[in-house]
């Protein structure tokens, strides 16, 4: 099955998961694409410029499965791990993962914190402040591992206010990729790339 069927068989396993639970709102269904999908496959700037030749992701606070699920189905080598502690999130990842027979997701119910793996990169979306999330991502980055931040316009602001953590998480700032969602307004968005040193 090619990756545009498979898409197309994602965004209906999902649209039917979220008319069971909230996953996203129903006034964002109709933009579940451009808002959602299309922004969770931005890592592909990442990948442009630093290579993809990595082996594990983890999403922290993957909720609906952003970008976690879009990512596992566009790159089916890498090992995709979705941490969430809500269950009912988790489960409908699950039931997503099972639809599609995606073997490479692994979604996993449970905090943050509690995990001890190491992973090459780590994503975090719409989860908390950098300087509240990079302290979660750090510990768990292999050396010369990235976190990739999805943010918004804001990201200047966001990287200002967390200078202190990054410096102590050993975290260097080495991009900010910005780009535009394909909707009529104009949306700003930004992947902030840290690097583990």
């Amino acid at each position: 099955m090619n990756n545009r069927n498979l898409f197309e068989n994602y965004t209906k396993a999902f649209l039917n998961q979220n008319s069971m639970i909230n996953l996203i709102s129903k006034n964002d269904e109709k933009y579940l694409w451009e808002k959602h999908i299309f922004d969770s496959l931005s890592i592909e700037n990442f990948f442009q410029i630093y290579g993809n030749d990595f082996k594990t992701l983890l999403d922290i606070g993957t909720g609906g499965g952003f970008p976690s699920v879009p990512i596992a189905i566009a790159y089916p080598n890498l090992a995709v791990y979705a941490i969430d502690s809500i269950r009912k999130k988790i489960n409908a990842i699950e039931n997503i993962k099972a639809e599609l027979n995606l073997s490479n997701l692994h979604p996993i119910c449970d905090r943050v914190e509690k995990l001890n793996d190491k992973f090459d990169l780590i994503t975090s979306r719409a989860v908390a402040p950098l300087k509240v999330i990079a302290g979660y991502a750090a510990p768990l980055l292999n050396k010369g591992g990235y976190f990739i931040a999805y943010k918004s316009k804001r990201a200047e602001d966001e990287i200002e206010e967390a200078r202190p953590v990054l410096k102590k998480q050993k975290l260097d700032l080495v991009d900010t990729l910005e780009y535009q969602l394909p909707l009529e307004e104009i949306y700003i968005r930004n992947l902030i790339v840290l690097k583990k040193l």
